[in-house]
């Protein structure tokens, strides 16, 4: 049926819906991506978010559980320029549309994603809604400045574990992953490396972390502002206060070590989304192409001189890395376990076993 794309700014895209029916508002942010789809849905970072693929054809080879980065849909709506309703592919399991329908999320094809993403790169994200309910731009319009945005709003709540569980039970090092929106690959990546993982809350207090006797202590991404996870911050604060414990963030894990080290955030004007991220790392000259997905960054001329900047992105020289130089802590800002997208920043998980060894 027909749909409806509006942005607080007065723009509107028509378009066709898939999925499921309804309204729903967000953040309109664009993901580069050429593949990758299911993994962009599934992932906790997108809560609060409204998702334009910038590659035209999506949905062609389908989808399958296997592929899921966590275990439900986070997003609030997805645009693509055009459907695939016949998926080829000997992994797939059902249609795209389907799987958007059975989580209740809202498609919107035949959008002009192109003009779409140039106006969101020139103008910055914002908030916008989607209708297959309400056809009138002036209504949706209003709908969309009305919404409240992201800054400020704590989303982790909404997508963290409710209860501590095992993710793999092995001889290696021991780790505790906070939850703030964990992606199954990165459990994944700890397991490969022989790790013990147990996932716990965001809420989880310093005490109750330490009663797992951990090696280490990873900071999962996550959607959303991070000045607004104040538990978290605050627990990782008193991590930090033993001076012992390794610790590891990725993505908002980054953002929230940042906070807790004293630096302050800010709200890029689009963020990162997708998987071509170049970004070189400081200490050895070396330049990954990572996948990210954040909208929200450290200030580096927040943080204190005990903490060295280790990572810049090359499209904008944001910050991507940080490491304490006394502490055994360090942080990325991108998604080194990929799920999708290169492979290039795996490496880090085997820092970060080393750190806990050594």
């Amino acid at each position: 049926m027909k749909a409806l794309l509006a942005l607080e700014d007065g723009r509107i895209f028509e378009g066709v819906s898939f999925g499921a029916a309804g309204e729903c508002a967000g953040e309109v942010v664009f993901n580069t991506g050429m593949t990758g789809y299911q993994e962009v849905l599934s992932d906790p970072s997108y809560k609060g978010q409204i998702v334009t693929m910038t590659y035209p054809l999506i949905g062609n080879y389908g989808v399958n559980e296997a592929d899921a980065e966590s275990r439900g849909l986070w997003l609030e709506g997805f645009v693509v320029k055009e459907l695939c309703e016949t998926p080829s592919n000997w992994r797939s399991e059902k249609d795209l549309g389907t799987y958007l329908l059975e989580h209740g999320v809202i498609g919107l094809q035949g959008v002009d994603t192109r003009a779409l993403t140039k106006h969101i790169r020139e103008a910055g994200a914002m908030m916008a809604v989607i209708s297959t309910i309400d056809l009138d731009p002036a209504s949706l319009v209003a709908k969309a400045r009305r919404s409240p945005g992201l800054s400020g709003i704590d989303l982790v709540e909404s997508v963290t574990c409710e209860e501590p569980f095992t993710f793999a039970d092995q001889d290696g090092p021991n780790v505790v992953v906070l939850d703030c929106g964990v992606k199954y690959s990165t459990l994944r990546q700890l397991r490969e490396e022989g790790c013990t993982v147990t996932v716990v809350p965001a809420h989880t207090t310093v005490d109750e972390i330490l009663a797992y006797k951990p090696a280490g202590v990873l900071l999962s991404n996550g959607p959303g502002d991070p000045a607004a996870v104040t538990y978290a911050i605050d627990t990782v604060r008193e991590i930090l206060k033993l001076g012992t414990m390794p610790l590891f963030g990725i993505c908002l894990g980054q953002q929230i070590l940042g906070l807790a080290l004293g630096g302050k955030t800010f709200k890029m004007k689009f963020g990162h989304h997708g998987s071509n991220q170049p970004v070189k790392d400081l200490l050895t000259g070396k330049i990954d192409i990572t996948v990210q997905n954040h909208g929200f960054c450290i200030d580096p001329d927040s943080l204190d001189t005990d903490v060295e900047i280790t990572h810049i992105n090359l499209n904008d020289h944001s910050l991507e890395g940080i490491r304490h130089k006394r502490l055994p802590v360090f942080s990325v800002q991108f998604h080194p376990e990929a799920g999708p997208g290169p492979h290039d920043a795996r490496h880090l998980f085997k820092r970060f076993i080393k750190t806990m060894k050594d």
